[in-house]
């Protein structure tokens, strides 16, 4: 059965949703943004507005199910972690709906946001940089095409940093989107 992937910009009427799955069990020990709802309320206003970053929901189906945040490494903290270039693109995701989870569409989604980012055809690089105890997420990225570079410590977490490059990703995708996503 074909499935259909979408992506929209996130609101701020998002933010109940997106606040319950920052409280999911296999999602908070990950992303510590499991706050009270009224900090939660700021720290997602604040992130809304941050030039550097734009957050989405995934959708399957039209059924909003995963959160995301694509930003710039110029100027977020994980340009300390190596040298970048000035149109690296970086990914946060989660799949916050727990029906998706073991499903099969991190993969499928991982890669339509990764192919969106390389829309920009100044970027070369999408890098992710996972929770280094989140085995699935590393597995997950591997299997999109990021190749495992360094373990790094962030302020908030030990990571896995990872870079995807565009000709690996386009050599290993580029048959698979003349077909269907799922």
């Amino acid at each position: 059965m074909r499935r259909t992937i979408s992506f929209r910009r996130a609101r701020m009427d998002d933010v109940a949703l997106v606040h319950k799955w920052m409280n999911e069990d296999h999602v908070h020990p990950f992303w510590q943004l499991n706050f009270s709802f009224d900090r939660f309320e700021k720290h997602y206003r604040k992130a809304l507005i941050d030039t550097h970053q734009t957050l989405y929901l995934g959708m399957v189906d039209g059924e909003v199910m995963s959160y995301w945040e694509a930003y710039w490494v110029e100027g977020d903290v994980l340009e300390n972690a190596y040298s970048p270039k000035a149109c690296d693109q970086g990914i946060h995701l989660l799949i916050g709906e727990k029906d998706y989870l073991g499903s099969g569409f991190a993969l499928p989604l991982l890669r339509a946001m990764v192919r969106f980012q390389f829309q920009h055809e100044a970027t070369t690089k999408v890098v992710a940089e996972p929770d280094i105890r989140n085995d699935k997420m590393i597995h997950i990225f591997e299997r999109c095409g990021f190749a495992p570079i360094t373990p790094i410590q962030l302020p908030d977490k030990k990571a896995q940093l990872m870079f995807c490059e565009r000709e690996v990703f386009e050599s290993r995708w580029n048959d698979e989107y003349k077909k269907a996503d799922l």
